[in-house]
């Protein structure tokens, strides 16, 4: 069969295409999957961020008309093994400033000790790397007070890779293993930027039991937990009293929303000398948890004041 061939080329074909053709192709087809391969991680990210931003479209009427005095929004759910708490809330600080605080992979690990120390059952939290990652050593007590650490106990949490996108980030805390025969524990936080000066937030706090660490819940809750109640309530509208939630439920959103308060302390704190960061960031997350005395109140504001001074100082000398 005759070819159609200018005088001095090659006829070199692929499956029609001429060498021009097919150069250039192959090159679509490199520049496409590069494509792909770069935007593997952000599609996820991307779905999340959309996802999170419609969470908060279905929520903007809990998050304007509430009990808790600011824009936010608390679930928590029980199943037979595991226990979770989640506040959504909108935050009045830019995307830029949470995510440098709290997704900053040279930062972020030390900055996350200095939040969960300003909880009032967190006794200590010191940074270390080894060949997988970040760990956070954490110290948790039973009381709020001050407490050698010999007597409390010690939860490893590994820093989990963040997920990221366009004005989103995911990041994680997690712990095989925690007190009273609980296991895997799990703080995730995901944020989404609402504007320029806004930023909407996911806390979410869980951890599982298997019936050992149910019995010993269970004994928690009947000493150093008992009357302990939550922020759910469970009474009918025409009730003249609420009804909090109480037992494993009411113990998840007590501490899911210090988690919260140490967060928002922690972004609020204004310029200055280390000190007076510290001063600021613990008188705010107290008068924070003062708005809530039925659920939260446990201390007078100078031990908490006292204590945790204490306790930071030792986090930072590593003693």
């Amino acid at each position: 069969m005759a070819t159609d061939v200018k005088p001095g080329k090659a006829a070199n074909r692929h499956g029609g295409f001429v060498d021009g053709e097919w150069r250039t192709i192959c090159a679509s087809i490199v520049l496409a999957a590069c494509r792909l391969a770069c935007a593997g991680p952000l599609a996820p990210a991307t779905e999340d961020a959309a996802r999170l931003r419609a969470t908060y479209q279905s929520l903007k009427p809990q998050l304007d008309h509430n009990a808790f005095h600011r824009r936010l929004y608390l679930d928590s759910r029980e199943s037979p093994s595991t226990v979770t708490g989640e506040i959504y809330a909108v935050m009045d600080y830019p995307f830029a400033t949470v995510d440098e605080a709290l997704n900053d992979p040279a930062k972020s690990p030390a900055n996350w000790c200095d939040v969960l120390i300003l909880h009032p059952n967190i006794k200590y939290c010191r940074v270390r790397a080894d060949g997988s990652g970040n760990m956070l050593t954490v110290n948790v007590s039973q009381k709020e007070a001050a407490e050698e650490l010999a007597s409390t106990y010690r939860l490893q949490f590994g820093y989990d890779a963040a997920v990221m996108g366009p004005g989103y980030f995911r990041v994680g805390l997690h712990a095989d293993s925690g007190p009273l025969n609980t296991r895997d524990y799990q703080i995730v936080l995901e944020a989404v930027s609402l504007g320029s000066d806004r930023t909407f937030l996911h806390l979410t706090y869980a951890y599982s039991y298997g019936t050992l660490g149910r019995l010993a819940m269970k004994g928690y809750l009947a000493t150093f937990g008992s009357g302990k109640v939550g922020f759910t309530n469970l009474a009918a509208p025409s009730a003249a009293q609420p009804e909090y939630v109480d037992g494993v439920r009411g113990l998840v959103e007590r501490n899911t929303m210090r988690y919260y308060l140490a967060i928002d302390a922690w972004l609020g704190e204004p310029p200055g000398a280390s000190g007076a960061r510290l001063m600021q960031r613990l008188s705010r997350w107290f008068s924070a948890s003062e708005q809530y005395p039925r659920q939260l109140h446990e201390i007078d504001r100078s031990q908490y004041m006292q204590m945790k001074q204490a306790e930071y100082q030792r986090q930072q000398t590593g003693q």
